[in-house]
């Protein structure tokens, strides 16, 4: 099941064409559950986000699907999910908290973004996987007052889809990325992830110094 899981995500174009081909316009409901999951489910952290806005992106330039509709309902899927997530902190979050349903470390990892960064983690963690979908839980538990929160939630969510799924729109059908599809998708993995990387690396060599 996680090979194919796998297999789905480095080959997004291809899988989303054959998705495309079965479900037509119902494919758009599909992809706002997807969005919607992963950034208001706070167990489905690990569903594609950047990659997969990237290769709708890439679609809707080669006319498979629109971009302005694509881009709307996208925004919406990612406000409702945050929000969704957000609710679930405030009013469940002890609750979930004091019988370890979640990985601690992801909530420590969340944590130190909120430390450096504040509120605007809001923002800021919107391109950051597993980061994206703790930041408006741990929101939530902080009892962060909701409009504080929405402002940059809002921010957040129309910078992450529109830079996203406008670079695939852009650049998604230039030969040399079309042609090497899986390997723009691990470069995008690997690039949403370097915020977490620099985050460990520093907090070692934070603890290497005070020995």
């Amino acid at each position: 099941m996680i090979s194919n899981f796998i297999d789905f995500v480095l080959h997004l174009d291809t899988h989303l064409i054959s998705i495309l081909q079965s479900y037509g316009t119902w494919c758009y409901l599909l992809f706002f559950i997807v969005i919607f999951a992963e950034t208001g489910l706070v167990v489905t952290p690990f569903l594609p986000g950047d990659s997969l806005l990237f290769a709708l992106g890439s679609l809707a330039a080669a006319g498979s699907l629109n971009i302005g509709g694509l881009f709307v309902m996208l925004f919406a899927a990612a406000v409702l999910g945050d929000n969704t997530n957000y609710t679930i902190g405030r009013y469940f979050g002890l609750f979930i908290l004091k019988r370890k349903i979640l990985k601690e470390e992801h909530l420590q990892k969340t944590h130190k973004f909120y430390e450096k960064y504040g509120v605007k983690t809001i923002i800021i963690a919107r391109f950051v996987p597993i980061v994206r979908t703790f930041s408006p839980f741990v929101a939530g538990v902080g009892t962060m007052r909701y409009l504080q929160f929405l402002p940059y939630d809002l921010a957040g969510g129309a910078l992450w889809i529109g830079v996203c799924l406008f670079s695939g729109f852009f650049f998604g059908n230039i030969p040399v990325v079309k042609n090497n599809f899986t390997f723009t998708i691990l470069a995008i993995i690997a690039i949403s992830f370097l915020p977490i990387v620099i985050e460990i690396i520093k907090a070692k060599r934070q603890k290497n110094n005070e020995r």
